[in-house]
């Protein structure tokens, strides 16, 4: 790859200084899917979780996001990213001979509903904690309507290898501790992506269609769209409209600042959300006629309601809430929340994108990260639906640290500094995987017809297909090719006995509640 090397980030001169460069190889890779079941005619299915699959509770890889019909695959995390796809792989296998007729979507936003009352809330049984997922899941239809809510997406999770923490620990000379200095590393993390992130929408969006269907509940919001055909609308240089102001955000959380300067700052931030009442939800109520409507009357219900396109994250212990856990345990990875599902990959995903994803993570982490302004979240999230609603617009202009920039411009530059990461991570391997991924992804730049989201939109005009059609056709390919690609008898007994064992698992929690609901609703809630 021909490029210029801009100067190198302080953090990754050390390491090349040090010859501790290899240390970025080893951070942990998972990924989150989300897949909403469809039957053969391509309409939602309303049949309820396979019980083959195991518990959507309590499985730890098989469960199901706001609807019974919407599966969530989720991988360990590994090193190696082809153990993380492989891993992937195989759970479509186990899953796709238990579909009967029904197929998995293979599109981000949803066809074949038929309104909000089309797409069933998910059920997770009798337990409390089933009992507080299903609640929340009918506070979010109130709040925003069940459509939203049907969108899938691909979650990246990533977590900085734990080597590497005090090498930059000592370059850095950090009086902190080192547990409180990863923290405050992740969030410059996360703060870069938030300023940066809008290329993963231009680079990998694969949703600049939509079906009319999806408008039926919100019919206002299909007046800004242009007529692709009788049965779709689209916006004709749109990349992801999954990640624009009609697809997964809210407009109720648009005045919320969540602070992301600090682990305290954002843990207090997001806390106070959650503990303050809104009236518009208040006029829902909570428990009307003995029945809960929703989890409580106030701006969040729980962390997971905040939108946001990465998450700071930490393994919560059983009953014990999220913000908690990162107040005293720390960051131990993050999650990215902005990737499409890839409608011509079977999983969703393709080793590339993985690649060049782990490498765009990498150099957020390693460039300095000045504190957030207070202007900033508003830039950000304008350069955003900017780029989800228009990015292949020719000339297309973002806001960078408060001066105008074609997108083109600001994301060669990013490219460019990637380099250096990238050939680190190639370092020993002949295939020079990440560079030909960042090599790929230039070209893309260079040239948005190369974009997932315009070659979909080519192949549908050269096919004379509607989104439904091309959706629901590109969906039974890929239930063909998982179905001719049968689990090896080993694998199968592994994923059937998690499956039981989950089943076993959801069932002694189940037996095991003493709590009525109303109780155990205050504790979880009284954690301080």
């Amino acid at each position: 790859m021909n490029m210029t090397y801009c100067r190198l980030p302080d953090r990754l001169k050390y390491l090349i200084d040090q010859d501790q460069q290899y240390l970025l190889k080893q951070g942990l890779k998972g990924i989150e899917k989300e897949s909403l079941r469809i039957t053969e005619h391509g309409e939602i299915a309303q049949t309820p979780h396979p019980k083959a699959l195991g518990s959507a509770l309590t499985h730890p890889y098989i469960t199901t996001d706001y609807s019974e019909a919407l599966l969530e695959f989720i991988t360990p995390p590994f090193a190696d990213i082809r153990q993380t796809l492989d891993y992937m792989h195989q759970l479509h296998q186990f899953v796709y001979p238990h579909l009967g007729e029904e197929m998995l979507l293979a599109t981000s936003m949803p066809c074949g509903i038929d309104g909000d009352l089309s797409i069933p809330i998910a059920e997770y049984g009798s337990s409390n904690i089933g009992k507080m997922k299903h609640v929340y899941r009918k506070g979010l239809w109130h709040r925003y309507g069940r459509t939203m809510q049907a969108i899938a997406g691909i979650h990246f999770n990533y977590s900085v290898p734990e080597d590497l923490w005090p090498a930059l620990h000592r370059q850095r000379a950090s009086e902190s501790s080192l547990e409180s200095f990863i923290s405050d590393a992740y969030f410059g993390l996360i703060r870069n992506f938030h300023r940066q992130g809008w290329l993963i929408l231009y680079l990998f969006g694969a949703s600049p269609a939509i079906c009319k269907t999806f408008f039926k509940s919100r019919p206002q919001l299909m007046e800004q769209f242009k007529e692709f055909d009788e049965h779709t609308v689209f916006h004709p240089y749109a990349t992801s409209l999954r990640m624009s102001d009609i697809g997964y955000k809210s407009k109720n959380q648009a005045g919320l600042k969540i602070d992301y300067n600090s682990l305290d700052g954002y843990v207090d931030s997001l806390s106070a959300a959650i503990n303050t009442p809104y009236p518009d939800y208040e006029a829902i109520g909570v428990k009307v006629d003995g029945e809960y409507q929703q989890l409580n009357a106030n701006i969040l219900q729980i962390e997971n309601e905040f939108y946001s396109t990465m998450r700071p994250k930490q393994i919560a212990k059983s009953g014990e809430k999220p913000t908690l856990a990162l107040k005293r345990r720390g960051v131990l990875y993050v999650e990215m929340r902005s990737l499409d599902l890839n409608l011509l990959n079977p999983i969703g995903i393709d080793e590339s994108t993985a690649r060049f994803v782990e490498a765009f993570l990498l150099y957020c982490l390693l460039q300095d990260s000045p504190l957030q302004g207070p202007d900033e979240f508003q830039i950000n999230n304008s350069n955003q639906l900017l780029v989800a609603n228009q990015g292949r617009k020719p000339g297309l202009q973002l806001n960078r640290n408060g001066e105008t920039v074609t997108m083109q411009q600001w994301a060669h530059s990013i490219l460019y500094a990637m380099q250096p990461i990238c050939a680190v991570l190639d370092r020993g391997s002949l295939e020079r995987p990440y560079q030909l991924a960042l090599q790929h992804q230039l070209a893309v730049v260079d040239n948005p017809a190369l974009t997932p989201s315009a070659r979909i939109l080519a192949c549908m005009r050269e096919n004379g297909q509607e989104f439904g059609c091309f959706a629901s056709n590109t969906s039974a390919l890929h239930k063909h090719y998982f179905n001719a690609e049968p689990l090896d008898d080993e694998t199968q007994r592994q994923f059937e006995d998690m499956a039981a064992a989950s089943l076993k698992k959801q069932a002694d929690i189940e037996a095991n509640d003493k709590l009525d609901f109303d109780e155990y609703l205050s504790r979880y809630f009284a954690q301080s």
